[in-house]
C-alpha cells in the first residue's frame, strides 16, 4: 500500500507461531496511517488476522473466537494485575495460557485503544497479560505518549521473545523487525532528503534534539526544517 520505491514486502519473511495473534484495528489506523505497524505485523505473521472495528461487543468474528471452548483468549494490555510475562516461569506461563492461545491486540493510538477497550464489554472480560518493556521504541518518526511505549510490531516482537523463554514458541525471530526497521530508514531517507515536489528546494534539514513524547522525556531525534 506504499509507493513502489518505499515497498518493505522484499523483506517480509512470515512466521509461523503457535499462538495466533488478533490485530484490532481502529478505523483510523486502518483507512488514514501510512506508517502504522498494525498491517506490517500481520505480514510477518502467518497466524495472525486484522479485525477492523471501535466497538466489538457484538462482532461476530470476535465472538466466535472467545465463544470457542478450544481457544485460550487473552488480551495484552498493560495493567498492575495483569499475568506479566517478563517475570513468570515456563511452567507459569504454560499453565496460564492453556491450550490453543488466542491473543487480542488493541492496534491504534493510545487514546483510540482505551475508547476501543471501554465500549468493548466483550474485551473487558479477558484475562489480560503484559510485559515490563526495558527497550525504547525505534519509532522515532511518531511521537508516543511515554517513553517505554512501543509499536504494534514492536510489543508483539517482546512477546514472543518472552513466549520462547517459556517455552511456548520455538521460532527464530531475529528478522522479524526488519521491515519494520527498514520503513524507518526509508522515512528518515525521505525527510533528510527530500526528492518529491511537496517539499521545497531550498529547505535545508537537519536533525536536532527535541522532546520525542508528551510527558517528561528527552526525544533523541527529531526532524527541524529550515529554510
Amino acid at each position: 500500500m506504499k509507493p513502489s520505491c518505499t515497498c518493505i514486502c522484499k523483506h517480509i519473511s512470515p512466521l509461523q507461531t503457535k499462538t495466533r495473534f488478533i490485530i484490532l484495528m481502529h478505523p483510523k489506523e486502518y483507512k488514514k496511517e501510512k506508517n502504522g505497524t498494525g498491517r506490517m505485523t500481520k505480514l510477518q505473521l502467518e497466524n495472525s488476522e486484522i479485525i477492523v472495528g471501535v466497538d466489538f461487543t457484538n462482532n461476530k468474528r470476535v465472538n466466535e473466537i472467545l465463544s470457542n471452548p478450544n481457544n485460550s483468549s487473552f488480551l495484552l494490555y498493560p495493567g498492575k494485575d495483569n499475568f506479566n510475562l517478563s517475570t513468570r516461569k515456563g511452567s507459569e506461563m504454560n499453565a496460564f495460557m492453556e491450550i490453543n492461545p488466542h491473543l487480542f491486540i488493541l492496534d491504534g493510538t493510545w487514546p483510540c485503544a482505551r475508547k476501543m477497550l471501554k465500549l468493548s464489554k466483550n474485551l473487558q472480560q479477558l484475562k489480560r497479560v503484559s510485559f515490563d518493556n526495558e527497550i525504547k521504541s525505534k519509532f522515532i518518526i511518531k511521537q508516543q505518549p511515554q517513553p517505554l511505549c512501543l509499536s504494534t510490531i514492536e510489543s508483539v516482537y517482546t512477546v514472543i521473545n518472552l513466549l520462547k523463554e517459556g517455552d511456548l514458541e520455538q521460532c527464530e525471530t531475529k528478522d522479524f523487525l526488519i521491515p519494520f526497521e527498514k520503513m524507518i530508514e526509508s522515512q528518515v531517507e525521505y525527510i533528510l532528503n527530500p526528492t518529491i515536489n511537496s517539499y521545497r528546494p531550498n529547505t535545508k534539514r537537519e536533525i536536532t534534539p527535541k522532546n520525542r513524547y508528551k510527558k517528561k522525556a528527552q526525544r533523541t531525534i527529531i526532524f527541524k526544517q529550515e529554510s
